[in-house]
Order: C-alpha cells, then sequence, then structure tokens
C-alpha cells in the first residue's frame, strides 16, 4: 500500500500535493519546499456558531498528503480534517495520507470504566470510510493502539528534541525523568542520545475522580542534578508538578521539561514555571512560544526515504 510515495522525489512529484487549512500552513509549507512538492490550500471558514466550512480546489489523481494536526478544540479540529479528506476521496484522488503531529483521543485506547468506549478505534474507523490510506503521527502517547485497517506510522522526536538540549543548554549532571512507567522507552531515548542516566517515577491515576499521586520508583542521589522531565505531552501540566515536588525533596537542582506536544492547557504554563521549571521544550506540533523543534525535516525524510 502507498507504494506512489516511495518515488516522491521523482516520478511522482507532479502528481503530489501537500495540503493544509491556514492553520496548520506553517508546517505544511516547510515540508511542501523540502520535498518539492506543490502546497494547496484548504480554505478554512469557521461561522459564529461553531460550524466549519473548507473549499478545496479539485485534487482528482493526485496523492494527497494532508498534514493537520488536532489540538484543542479537539473535536472542531478532528471535523476539520473529515471534511478535507472527504473533499479528496470526493474528487478521486489517487491516495490520502494524513500527517496528524498531535492525534487526538490516543489517551482513550482502552476501556478504564465499565460503559466507556474506545475512542481511538472510532477515529480509526471514520478516517478508513472517509477513504484515508495512511496515517502518520508524531509520538503519539499509544502507537500500539492505531491497529487499523490501513497503514500506520507513528514517527518520534525525541532524538531530536535530546539533540536539541545536548546543544543549547548548559547542564549540571543531569538526569532524564521518566514521570511514570509507560514513558520509560522514551525516556531511555532521550538519555541515550545525550548519554546519561536516567530514572522513573511511579504515577497512579484516580480512573474516576482523575486524581495522580506520583513516587520515585528507586533511590537515587539527586542533589544539585538538574533533572530533565521528558513526556510526550504536557496537558494540564498536574502531573509534571507533582513530579516536580517529589524531585525537589530530594534537593534537585533546576528541572527542565522536554515535551513533543505541549498543549498546556488553561493556566498550565503558569502553573508550571510557579512551580519552579526552568525551560518548557516543545516542538512545533502545536504552535507555542516553547516550540523549539521543527517536524518539518522528522516528517521530510520520512517521505525522502521511504
Amino acid at each position: 500500500m502507498f507504494k506512489k510515495y516511495f518515488h516522491i522525489l521523482t516520478l511522482q512529484k507532479h502528481n503530489t500535493l501537500i495540503i493544509s487549512d491556514n492553520r496548520n500552513s506553517s508546517l505544511a509549507k516547510k515540508i511542501s519546499i523540502d520535498l518539492d512538492v506543490p502546497y494547496k490550500n484548504a480554505e478554512l471558514r469557521v461561522f459564529a456558531d461553531g460550524e466549519s466550512k473548507i473549499r478545496l480546489d479539485n485534487v482528482a489523481k493526485k496523492n494527497c498528503i494532508i498534514i493537520h494536526s488536532t489540538y484543542p478544540p479537539t473535536d472542531q479540529h478532528l471535523m476539520q480534517l473529515f471534511m478535507i479528506i472527504y473533499k479528496c476521496k470526493e474528487d478521486g484522488a489517487s491516495d490520502i495520507c494524513v500527517v496528524n503531529p498531535y492525534l487526538a483521543y490516543t489517551r482513550q485506547d482502552k476501556v478504564f470504566v465499565d460503559g466507556e468506549i474506545v475512542t481511538i478505534n472510532l477515529i480509526g474507523r471514520i478516517l478508513a470510510s472517509l477513504g484515508a490510506t495512511k496515517l502518520i503521527t508524531i509520538d503519539s502517547h499509544s502507537p500500539g493502539s492505531l491497529n487499523y485497517s490501513f497503514e500506520t506510522v507513528d514517527l518520534s522526536a525525541i532524538p531530536s528534541l535530546a539533540s536539541y538540549v545536548k546543544k543549547n543548554i548548559t547542564l549540571n549532571n543531569p538526569i532524564v525523568i521518566s514521570p511514570d512507567e509507560g514513558g520509560i522507552e522514551r525516556a531511555k531515548k532521550f538519555a541515550g542520545v545525550i548519554d546519561i542516566d536516567m530514572l522513573s517515577l511511579i504515577k497512579t491515576r484516580d480512573r474516576f475522580t482523575g486524581d495522580v499521586s506520583i513516587s520515585l520508583s528507586e533511590q537515587q542521589p539527586l542533589e544539585n542534578r538538574d533533572a530533565l522531565i521528558v513526556d510526550d505531552m504536557i496537558s494540564t501540566g498536574n502531573s509534571i508538578i507533582k513530579a516536580t515536588e517529589i524531585l525537589k525533596k530530594n534537593n534537585i537542582g533546576n528541572i527542565y521539561v522536554v515535551s513533543t506536544h505541549a498543549l498546556l492547557l488553561d493556566d498550565a504554563k503558569e502553573k508550571l514555571l510557579k512551580a519552579g521549571i526552568k525551560e518548557i521544550i516543545s516542538t512545533n506540533s502545536i504552535p507555542n512560544e516553547f516550540a523549539k523543534v521543527d517536524l518539518s525535516s522528522i516528517i521530510s525524510h520520512y517521505f525522502s526515504d521511504h
């Protein structure tokens, strides 16, 4: 499936389009330039009642690469993505590849409480029914749950984030911290690039109240060591703040937070800085002031290599 993209830099350039709405155009245009593939804008309008409307020129027989992140307002951005895919399929596009740097609902990857649904499975069914032939994500919270009827690929920005830290931040005897056991492999990958130690915390969450408790998984000397808390996303920041409290009790040095997806909902930024976080480092999967790593090269390299 999707063999046409293997030759994107040769015979298929003339038949391939990079598509996005205005919100995702900065990242999409960089990828378009990197691959020397035409960019096409999906004109987006949002009405006063919250409904969206898109307009896209005919893409019949084209290989369409849609760049579209689904950060909050999540449901609105998902609906806009569905509209763009639907239009491509309706026009008779040859292939429809969705590049979704931040894929919503990946934390709803299992039934935690009786009566719930696995929402990420629903997303896959909708994408398949609309005509998507491939989905590319970046550091999905649960890549193993993307078991769809079409091809899925989860790329990682962790090596690029680690390289940024290594080149730009002077650290004192640093240690990488995974805020929970689920992120151990991610933290190990990050620590491997910089060649430093890694420690995992233990996080438990009450599935009814949402309350989180965090503790150390093992005792390590942390006094005056700079900490790099590495996670796939920062949402409300509450888990990071609890991790910070534990680290401070152990006389840690400076604390940095490194995350692929900085959602920073509500007043998360202010709470994190008030809690003593020295710096937040993220990617442009979600545009904000902390986006230090550009994902365009990661995505472009994938298409170049495949």
